[in-house]
């Protein structure tokens, strides 16, 4: 019996590695390969000459994204992603560098003005800076957001809720207070309450739900 594959085979173009090892040069740290895809991690100071390279030399005109990932047991702890589209020769690399929360990352906006949305929404859910990044704001969040929300570190629960005040116009954060009052639940009669008996709710002794 022959299982199909759905997913599209990938091929790289011949002498791509070669290639991108010499336009890189001293500039290179490692190059992996694994799941039919390249990863170039490259020197963080030296981000801006090794994109222009990877353009000019290779043929990877355009970016398509940016992305953070978080190590909180690694040092550098952030890594942050670029995945770069050849459009001659249909083929996608990705580019990591590594870093901290105080040591910023080059910007890549003179290169790919596209970066500068990319760049906010990483240093938006990871806090990585961006150094060049004259417009470094909050673009996925609100405006007095405290916190980086996709760090493996950041709270799920907290003490405070947001809404929007149409009074004040804006978005503000408040205390949580509760909709409604907690309702006691022993998990034994859920509709405890109800005006009719539920098939195998020992509980109920007639039919407006009271209790043995």
């Amino acid at each position: 019996m022959t299982v199909l594959n759905s997913a599209p085979a990938v091929t790289h173009p011949k002498g791509i590695k070669t290639a991108l090892r010499k336009a890189l040069g001293k500039k290179l740290l490692s190059l992996e390969e694994a799941h039919g895809e390249i990863a170039l991690h490259v020197v963080t100071a030296k981000l801006n000459e090794a994109m222009i390279a990877l353009r000019d030399k290779c043929d990877y005109q355009q970016l398509v994204e940016i992305a953070g990932v978080d190590w909180p047991d690694r040092q550098p702890r952030f890594e942050v992603v670029y995945c770069l589209l050849s459009l001659t020769r249909n083929h996608r690399i990705r580019v990591h560098v590594a870093t901290e929360e105080e040591v910023p990352v080059p910007t890549v906006t003179d290169i790919w003005p596209v970066a500068g949305w990319l760049e906010r929404e990483v240093f938006d859910m990871y806090g990585v800076l961006f150094e060049g990044n004259h417009d470094l704001r909050r673009i996925l969040t609100d405006y007095g957001f405290e916190g980086h929300p996709q760090r493996k570190d950041f709270p799920l629960t907290g003490y405070v809720e947001l809404r929007y005040s149409e009074e004040e116009k804006r978005v503000k954060y408040e205390p949580v207070e509760l909709a409604q009052d907690f309702r006691n639940f022993d998990f034994m009669s859920p509709w405890e309450g109800a005006d009719y008996v539920l098939p195998g709710d020992e509980k109920a002794e007639d039919g407006k739900g009271g209790k043995k």
